[in-house]
Formats: C-alpha cells, sequence, structure tokens
C-alpha cells in the first residue's frame, strides 16, 4: 500500500527546492527593471511577445491539463500555499512538545515559532521578489535596508503578508481566498481522478481517523466533491492502517471519478475532452520549443532612411543613408559585421559593431554604388548577424 503522506512529503520537497532555484538559475523569471523574460534559459525582450504568449499560454494549459486528468492534485501536492502552510503548522507542532517536554510555557514556544516564522518570511520573500528583480540587486537593497524603491516597499510588503499568512491564515486560504477550487469544478469531470470513500459491504467502524487527520477538516465520507477536499490522500493512509489491522481492505481511494474504477491499477478513461486539452497542450508546447529553437541572438533591424532619397557625392557615387538598431538577446558578447548582396560594387561605411550580452546599439550607415546606367530601384539585400534583409536602394533617373 502506497504511502501517500511520505510522497506528498518528497514532492513538496522537490517544489520547495525549485522555488529556490528557479530564479537564480534564470529557469522562469520576469525581470520587470529590465523588462525581461528568463524562460528555459533564454532571455526574452519583452518585444518578443511571440515566445512570451506561447510560453504563458502553455504553462496555463498545463494547468488546465492537470486539473481535467488529475482533479485538485495541485492544491494537495504542488500548491505553494499548501506546502508552506503545512509546513508551518508542523514546524508549530513540534516546536511546543519540545518547550512542553523541557517545562518552558506556552508563550515562550509561541514567542520562539513566531522569531523563526519571521526570519523565514524573510528568506521567502526575498525569492519570490528575486522572479521580478535580478537577485544580485535584490541583495543589495535588501543589505542597504532600502524602504524606498519599489523593489525594497515589494520586499517588505511581501515579507509582511507572508509572516501573516503562515502565522494567522494558512489552509484558510484555500476555503476562502483561493479560486482553483471553484474552478476545479467546472474543469473537472465523470472521469477525473479524486479522493473517494467506498463501503459497499459497510465495514466502517467509525473511527474517525479520516476526519481527525484530515488537515482541511472535512469527512471524506460525506462526498468527493466538496470543495475542501484538497486530494492529499491523508485519509487514505489513516483509513488503510485501521483496515489493515482488521485484515479488511481500504475504504478510501484514488477513483476516476465517482463511478469510475478505483486509480491504482486502472487507467483513466478517454474521451474527447481530454483529446482536446492534450492537442492545444502539444499545439503550445510545439510553438513554443520553435519559437525557442528558431530564435536568434542578436536582433538586427536596418530600414533605409527617405527623408533624403540618395545623394551623389564627389566622387559620383551614389549614396543611400540606412539606420540600424541591435540588440543582443544572448549570454555571450557578438559582434555584427554588415555586407551588401546582389548590389554590384556596393561599398559599405558600417564597421563592425560589438555587443556585450544585454546590450543595445543604434547607428547609421551609407551605401553606395559607381556611377553608371542603373535602375531607379534596385532589391538587394543586406546581410547583418546571420540574418538576409530584404532591401531597396535608389538611383537618380538615367538622364535623355
Amino acid at each position: 500500500m502506497a504511502n501517500w503522506h511520505r510522497v506528498r512529503k518528497f514532492v513538496h520537497l522537490a517544489c520547495f527546492l525549485l522555488f529556490l532555484a528557479l530564479p537564480f538559475l534564470n529557469v522562469m523569471r520576469f525581470d520587470i527593471p529590465h523588462q525581461r523574460f528568463y524562460f528555459a534559459g533564454q532571455e526574452l525582450w519583452i518585444s518578443e511577445f511571440v515566445i512570451v504568449f506561447f510560453a504563458l499560454m502553455f504553462l496555463l494549459f498545463v494547468i488546465i491539463a492537470i486539473s481535467v486528468f488529475y482533479g485538485r492534485v495541485y492544491c494537495g501536492y504542488l500548491c505553494p500555499q499548501m506546502i508552506f502552510s503545512e509546513a508551518s503548522m508542523a514546524l508549530q507542532g513540534r516546536m511546543q512538545r519540545r518547550f512542553a517536554r523541557r517545562g518552558y510555557p506556552k508563550a515562550a514556544a509561541r514567542a520562539a515559532f513566531y522569531a523563526v516564522l519571521a526570519a523565514a518570511s524573510v528568506v521567502l520573500a526575498f525569492v519570490f521578489i528575486s522572479y521580478f528583480v535580478e537577485p544580485r540587486d535584490l541583495f543589495h537593497r535588501l543589505a542597504s535596508l532600502d524602504v524606498h524603491t519599489a523593489g525594497g516597499i515589494s520586499g517588505v510588503a511581501v515579507t509582511i503578508l507572508t509572516f501573516l499568512d503562515l502565522a494567522f491564515v494558512r489552509l484558510r486560504f484555500c476555503t476562502t481566498a483561493c479560486p482553483y477550487g471553484y474552478l476545479q469544478g467546472m474543469l473537472g469531470d465523470g472521469h477525473t481522478l479524486l479522493v473517494h470513500y467506498r463501503d459497499d459491504a459497510h465495514d466502517c467502524i467509525e473511527c474517525k481517523k479520516c476526519v481527525r487527520v484530515c488537515p482541511m477538516g472535512i469527512d471524506i465520507r460525506e462526498s468527493p466533491y466538496q470543495i475542501e477536499c484538497i486530494h492529499c490522500a491523508e485519509c487514505i493512509d489513516a483509513c488503510g492502517e485501521i483496515m489493515a489491522r482488521l485484515k479488511k481492505p481500504n475504504l478510501i481511494h484514488y477513483a476516476w471519478g465517482e463511478k469510475g474504477p478505483v486509480a491504482a491499477g486502472h487507467r483513466q478513461p478517454w474521451d474527447a475532452r481530454r483529446a482536446i486539452v492534450l492537442a492545444v497542450l502539444l499545439f503550445y508546447a510545439g510553438g513554443l520549443s520553435y519559437a525557442l529553437a528558431t530564435r536568434r541572438p542578436v536582433l538586427v533591424r536596418v530600414s533605409p532612411e527617405r527623408a533624403t532619397l540618395y545623394r551623389t557625392g564627389s566622387d559620383g557615387r551614389i549614396y543611400n543613408l540606412f539606420r540600424y538598431s541591435l540588440a543582443n538577446r544572448g549570454s555571450h558578447p557578438a559582434a555584427v559585421a554588415f555586407a551588401a548582396q546582389g548590389l554590384p560594387g556596393a561599398r559599405l561605411s558600417a564597421v563592425p559593431v560589438a555587443l556585450q550580452p544585454g546590450q543595445s546599439a543604434a547607428g547609421e550607415f551609407e551605401i553606395s554604388v559607381p556611377p553608371g546606367r542603373r535602375d531607379l530601384v534596385t532589391h538587394f539585400t543586406i546581410a547583418a548577424g546571420g540574418e538576409s534583409i530584404p532591401m531597396t536602394f535608389l538611383a537618380p533617373p538615367e538622364k535623355p
């Protein structure tokens, strides 16, 4: 029999470590001051809306797919509110028991708990704000006790909210403020995973251990669709332990819907709805993968300056003026050189431009061609930064 409590705590630990690592490894972070979005190690600029759109839609449909297939499993296993609330309650209980064994009053245990919780709130707030402000910059703000800038004020506010949440609100948030439980009622169906009490043989001995261990304080025997149920499976472990002593089968299970088979040993039934959700998820995953794979680290934009169509130099050559803007969106230094292709005799006044990671540059250069018979408009391409940009060259009309 699976020990779901142990599985949940292992998943909670993995999620906590992931929560700590993501902003520092730039796996997923939205840098507001620099207007950058970091995803899967890629530094995306706000102007790259297509990639940002596919990334956000992919994450949204991951949550939708989890809800359709596995119901409230996100709440019980992956939700940060649930993870930190349970950790706070477990820490408080452990400290109260330890202080009581040593003869200290409850007030001392409560004061020590609040002191530990205050320090933990600072750390958690720092990590959370690091998703929106570069961690090194945020650390300097914290070290200088910055309470003047937006980053410093946000850090103080998040610290206070975190402390109040973990000290007093905790799981009440799940039943009063969180909209996900209500949303799940619309996303789930008759085949969605849920925790179900089944006692066709009337073997229940009314020990109510399933009620005592429930972190939400509900009786799973009343209904599997209670809005408070978070699919944590604590009641499954509790009932299984008691019934094993009586050498009888467990009365509470993970099941594929209220009338579906028990999840253990059976696959979830498929239907058109699940196929559509999975197809949409794969579409956004494919679009995101393609966009990231075809993304160039250096953004190059070149446009002709048509305020003056052309000019004729003292050497008789015809000149056109062009403007460029460059941005190094990669993590390594880059150099961009310009070349004209398909324009015979062309000369460029542009020199290679060196760019450090995250650096941008703008400027202008001229392209000239020798005098002689040529078309009014000549189509050619400018090669720069691994890109070929279609362009036009204007020349004066030929004199009769």
